[in-house]
């Protein structure tokens, strides 16, 4: 089995994550045996993806400045999205050589990491044909977009827990105007615990990649420093 690093943070600053993900994608391209797998949740922020339209944002930048929310435009595949509290965000940094050199594998296995976890909590998630993400019925509870290079990936997926939803009000989420958001507890009716639904999403996630899960127990501000190696 493969071994994948597990980095758990604080609240954190998009850029500084977007930042990291560099090093570590840069770290796995280098050395071809190695593997991560960041979970986070952002301070509020908005991003735009390389397919993306600043048309659907439906607020000016500068308005949305004095809020505290960014507007950020990167490399990731797919449209605009939000990231924020009560949102579990989950970057895979892998090498797909040790996988399956195949995107829309990839893509389709997220989905059903996402799916697996969701059903844990009796939701009954689904994908939609055509549309990348994982809907419940038509509302979306997952966005997912991503990034590969030399077959490494970045980016990933952003899951709605206890997400204030009105975020989404301020943007045509994905670029799609006739669905809805939602999160999980909007479908449950109660407030989840957030580390629950993290140790799912571990759980799931070594079954799905058949991988181990080593955690990398680092803090925030110990990102910068942390050296890119693990046994």
């Amino acid at each position: 089995m493969h071994q994948v690093l597990l980095i758990q943070t604080d609240r954190t600053d998009y850029r500084e994550m977007w930042n990291l993900q560099n090093q570590l994608h840069s770290a796995v391209v280098a050395d071809k045996t190695k593997h991560y797998l960041i979970l986070t949740e952002h301070k509020p922020v908005i991003t735009i993806g390389k397919s993306g339209s600043q048309s659907n944002l439906l607020v000016n930048p500068g308005v949305l400045s004095k809020q505290g929310i960014e507007v950020i435009e990167n490399d990731r595949g797919g449209d605009i999205t939000f990231h924020g509290p009560g949102q579990i965000v989950g970057y895979p940094i892998l090498n797909l050589d040790h996988f399956k050199k195949d995107i829309h594998w990839y893509l389709r296995t997220l989905e059903e990491l996402i799916i697996k976890t969701l059903a844990q909590f009796g939701l009954k998630a689904r994908r939609d044909k055509g549309l990348t993400g994982v809907w419940i019925d038509n509302r979306k509870i997952c966005a997912i977009g991503i990034k590969t290079s030399r077959w490494v990936t970045m980016h990933g997926f952003a899951l709605n827990v206890n997400t204030n939803l009105d975020y989404f009000n301020l943007i045509i989420p994905c670029g799609i105007s006739d669905k809805g958001v939602t999160s999980i507890s909007h479908e449950l009716g109660n407030t989840i615990e957030q580390n629950n639904v993290i140790n799912i999403l571990i759980s799931q996630f070594k079954d799905i990649f058949q991988v181990n899960i080593v955690s990398g127990n680092i803090h925030t501000k110990m990102i910068k420093n942390i050296g890119l190696n693990h046994e």
